[in-house]
């Protein structure tokens, strides 16, 4: 059912917890299934110096936020904005059908925690 790297990421997952004084945070709720993904991320220089995600759900959503975030740590803003489900499954080595959905949780839950920082950013300026 799950590739051998989902089994591995959902009993090891990377970068699970919070940064206090996170610089954005984005959380994304899935109202069908009910699982929740959690990013928090700090900025330096325009790029992702630390990340984090709280998950609450399957091993497709806690796989897909381990992966998440290595995919995104240490990139430009601008290039972690262009990060998709598709290559999060790829990198994974493929989803069921019916657990794709969750790998959208932490994506998205990344983008937002992107918008949340650059909406503090303006405020601050």
């Amino acid at each position: 059912m799950y590739s051998k790297k989902v089994m591995q990421l959902f009993k090891n997952p990377k970068n699970v917890g919070e940064i206090k004084n996170a610089d954005g945070v984005g959380k994304i709720r899935n109202p069908v299934c009910g699982d929740t993904t959690e990013v928090f991320i700090k900025v330096k220089d325009n790029r992702i110096s630390g990340i984090k995600f709280k998950t609450l759900g399957c091993a497709a959503a806690i796989s897909s936020a381990s992966i998440t975030t290595e995919m995104a740590k240490g990139k430009k803003l601008s290039e972690a904005e262009k990060l998709t489900k598709e290559k999060v499954v790829k990198q994974l080595g493929g989803l069921p059908e019916n657990k794709i959905h969750c790998s959208v949780l932490a994506v998205d839950a990344l983008k937002e925690a992107i918008k949340d920082y650059k909406k503090r950013c303006l405020k601050a300026k």
